[in-house]
């Protein structure tokens, strides 16, 4: 299995202040693995460097096959394009049907065929179990739909890596698990997903590989069953 995140000796920046240093991390294809940290502890910032929100400025930061150090502006969508992102907020367009909000991420990736653009809204919706709620308005979806709906745009372009930054953030227990077994399919299924999150009762109940910020560096480390 080839590496989807590699990390030598880099450095995490929040604009000019050095938040994580002496980092050194791989994730290879198909793992799941948490992030983990106490607020203001960097996981942000490592996750907005790695979709090149925030420039990499020192060390190797590898990501989907691109050098993060050499990246050019105008390459940074097509990064973007491998890599799916899921935010704690949802951030769907709430003027939008549900089919609306995916085929506008399709529109702005480049994709031209209506009929091309309509399947691939069909298998992702069919992937995270609503193909029901496609005519939906958002405000119509409980808290739960919305962040699936959010899973599945993140699917569009069958990225090799899924970002999520607190996913189950707004959601209650119950749904949490929904998407935690969501997030755990896909990963099953040879996806990578690199999940922020601040809910240690998740971690215990699917444990995995845990990477933590602390005291201005990271951790790797196995929690066990």
């Amino acid at each position: 299995m080839g590496s989807v995140i590699s990390l030598k000796e880099a450095a995490i920046f929040q604009h000019k202040k050095c938040v994580l240093k002496d980092v050194n991390f791989e994730i290879n294809e198909g793992e799941f693995v948490y992030l983990i940290g106490k607020t203001g502890s960097g996981k942000s910032s490592l996750l907005k460097t790695l979709y090149a929100d925030l420039p990499a400025k020192q060390g190797e930061i590898q990501i989907v096959d691109y050098d993060l150090r050499k990246i050019r502006r105008r390459d940074i969508p097509m990064l973007r394009r491998k890599i799916g992102i899921v935010f704690q907020d949802f951030q769907l367009l709430f003027d939008r049907s549900v089919e609306e909000n995916l085929a506008f991420v399709l529109d702005a990736t480049g994709w031209k065929d209506k009929n091309k653009i309509s399947k691939r809204i069909d298998e992702v919706l069919h992937q995270v179990g609503l193909p029901h709620k496609r005519k939906s308005m958002p405000h119509q979806l409980s808290g739960g739909e919305q962040q699936s709906v959010a899973v599945a745009r993140a699917l569009l372009n069958d990225p090799k890596l899924i970002l999520a930054d607190e996913p189950t953030g707004n959601l209650d227990p119950e749904t949490t698990n929904d998407i935690m077994n969501l997030l755990l399919d896909i990963s099953a299924k040879g996806k990578t997903i690199l999940m922020a999150t601040h809910n240690y009762n998740l971690i215990l109940k699917y444990p995995s590989r845990i990477i933590k910020c602390d005291e201005g560096t990271v951790i790797d480390k196995k929690i066990e069953n």
